[in-house]
């Protein structure tokens, strides 16, 4: 798999680079926005790895004529840590951000994420065990038995079968699932979890809370 990092911070580049390669990806770099879209529009690319802050063409900016051309996985960086940032990158439609400076292998457990949650979309069915969700027939069902979801419910529980092994913060699912322009607050995803835990049954846990962040869905390894 082929990730583009695009970032005017040569050393940012090259550490990228070097856990990228450790994993086996190929690596293709850029110094800025307007060069991301070109690189992205001459080459495979897999994954994004977007700055926000660069000349000639800023992240936000890069994003969107990328995703008019076709859509791509993409992590944000950013050197701030601005609450508006990050909903303005969530609003556009980025997969996920990290603020700089990050654990370069966290960023490579990010990236892993984000393909299996790519390739997953690409399923017609998650299954688990009994537990059977069909996304092109909208249904969820649990020993043989329809699950009567609301459509809220349904999209946060596909979204966090998506995100799997992923701390999801209550910001990043109000402002993924709800939008932009949201006025509610962090109770309105807590009453969502609850009402859909209460209707997994058996597979409640599931959806586990983390501390001070928020949710995760986590399938136990056999």
């Amino acid at each position: 798999m082929t990730v583009l990092i695009v970032d005017d911070e040569e050393k940012i580049r090259e550490v990228v680079k070097e856990y990228a390669e450790n994993e086996n990806y190929d690596v293709i770099e850029a110094t800025n926005g307007k060069e991301a879209v070109e690189l992205v529009k001459q080459h495979a690319i897999d994954v994004v790895v977007l700055d926000i802050m660069m000349p000639v063409l800023d992240g936000f900016s890069a994003y969107q004529e990328i995703k008019a051309y076709k859509n791509i996985p993409t992590i944000m960086l950013s050197a701030r840590s601005e609450e508006y940032d990050k909903l303005m990158g969530f609003h556009l439609g980025i997969d996920d951000y990290l603020t700089k400076p990050f654990s370069p292998k966290e960023l490579i457990a990010r990236i892993k994420a984000i393909t299996k949650r790519y390739q997953k979309r690409e399923k017609d069915c998650f299954v688990y065990h009994d537990f059977i969700v069909d996304y092109k027939g909208h249904t969820v069902k649990i020993e043989n038995q329809e699950i009567k979801l609301t459509p809220k419910e349904y999209e946060l529980l596909v979204y966090f079968i998506e995100n799997e092994g992923i701390a999801l913060s209550r910001e990043q699912l109000l402002s993924t699932l709800w939008g932009y322009d949201f006025f509610g607050d962090d109770r309105t995803i807590d009453t969502h979890i609850k009402m859909l835990r209460g209707n997994l049954g058996k597979y409640r846990d599931l959806i586990t809370t983390v501390r001070t962040v928020g949710y995760k869905f986590e399938i136990e390894k056999l």
